[in-house]
């Protein structure tokens, strides 16, 4: 599976993050995904899965699971990142913290770029959940690859499509396994992810 590499040109600053007391719920969701095993790690040790979020209303400045941190196992400040720009065109993420920035860090940046409100994006991988949604919720082209300029650009128009950001819910058919989730909070995307296995 092409899965965990950086695709984007980083502009990485390594230092600590400025200390923010949202961070702790930011950990909190991060560990409920972990223990659903909706974030975590292949048994080769390739991580999958991330969370974020946005730094305030209407700021395209957002937090982020580092790169490489899906199979820890208990995640802490130091294993995320903050993302200050996103040039999608230019295929370049600018990030600051003790980790690089998660490799799909351009498709969450463009899933804030939709809506000032949308406040939280949750990346899962399910390959249950994928085979069963698969066209029937709003799908990427299955050409477009996870964390490309592309697939940031296919996800922002899913989500501009009449209806579609009132499902919360995101496939991406060429990144197998993979759902995207998001909400104006973070227990408004994790239902609408808890709400698929109802339907399974």
């Amino acid at each position: 599976m092409d899965e965990g590499y950086i695709k984007f040109k980083a502009s990485w600053s390594e230092k600590a993050l400025p200390a923010d007391p949202r961070m702790g719920e930011l950990i909190y969701w991060r560990q409920q995904l972990y223990h659903q095993q909706l974030i975590g790690a292949y048994p080769d040790g390739i991580g999958y899965g991330n969370i974020s979020m946005r730094c305030a209303p209407g700021h395209l400045s957002f937090y982020i699971s580092g790169s490489a941190t899906g199979l820890v196992a208990e995640a802490q400040t130091h294993h995320f990142s903050l993302v200050t720009a996103v040039d999608i065109a230019g295929n370049t993420v600018t990030c600051e913290g003790p980790v690089l920035a998660s490799s799909e860090s351009m498709s969450h940046a463009a899933i804030y770029a939709t809506d000032p409100d949308i406040g939280w994006v949750m990346h899962i991988h399910h390959k249950g959940l994928w085979q069963q949604f698969l066209g029937i919720l709003p799908t990427t082209p299955p050409e477009v690859a996870y964390g490309s300029p592309e697939m940031a650009r296919s996800l922002r128009e899913l989500i501009l499509q009449p209806g579609n950001k009132q499902q919360h819910l995101l496939v991406t058919a060429g990144h197998e396994e993979g759902l995207f989730a998001f909400g104006k909070t973070p227990e408004q995307a994790f239902n609408a992810i808890q709400a698929l296995f109802t339907q399974t």
